[in-house]
């Protein structure tokens, strides 16, 4: 009976191992869907990360523009890519370590913040843009846009604290370490 429970435990983790595999797409394929969130002019010279055949992180792709996209996460449902600006990446990659110890968003959010005005986490000293594809499935996805603003507030910018109109800019997160404005277009009718 230990055989067979361990034949069946050996068997049921292969056929896992094979799933998740089967999940992460070609290096070339990854970096065609990513750079998609990019602007058109940006897309041969970005950074792409994308994810190898253990389901980690790596960089696909060196590029030599200021965008840095990250590919589709073949553990999550739906499609979403990104490109941002480089000078969002630390901001990113803090996200990444903390989310990989096992935090939740809103300590992520609290450990940013603190670091951010303390000083050890570097955010940009300009705005930057995070430009994001999203959707059910890679055909229906649409652009979003993010464009950080660190500790923006609405009386700085003038902007409404959510949309007035569908599609309209709005700040989101006001004088906060991730304080950005959004831009969320209609849905493309594909």
């Amino acid at each position: 009976m230990k055989n067979l429970r361990y034949s069946l435990f050996i068997v049921t983790v292969a056929f896992i191992n094979i799933n998740c595999e089967a999940q992460v797409i070609n290096k070339e394929e990854q970096i065609t869907a990513a750079v998609q969130a990019a602007p058109e002019e940006k897309r041969a010279e970005a950074t792409v990360m994308g994810y190898n055949e253990e389901g980690a992180l790596v960089t696909l792709r060196t590029g030599t523009n200021e965008m840095i996209c990250l590919a589709d996460d073949p553990s999550k449902e739906g499609f979403s890519v990104a490109c941002y600006h480089k000078d969002l990446e630390p901001f990113m990659a803090r996200g990444r370590a903390l989310q990989l110890e096992g935090k939740n968003h809103g300590e992520i959010f609290t450990i940013r913040e603190k670091e951010a005005k303390e000083g050890t986490l570097k955010m940009p000293n300009h705005p930057t843009t995070l430009h994001v594809l999203s959707g059910e499935d890679q055909a229906t996805a649409n652009l979003r846009y993010v464009v950080y603003i660190p500790f923006a507030t609405q009386e700085s910018t003038g902007l409404p604290i959510r949309p007035l109109v569908p599609g309209g800019p709005w700040i989101m997160d006001p004088g906060t370490h991730r304080a950005h404005i959004m831009i969320t277009p209609p849905p493309v009718k594909k």
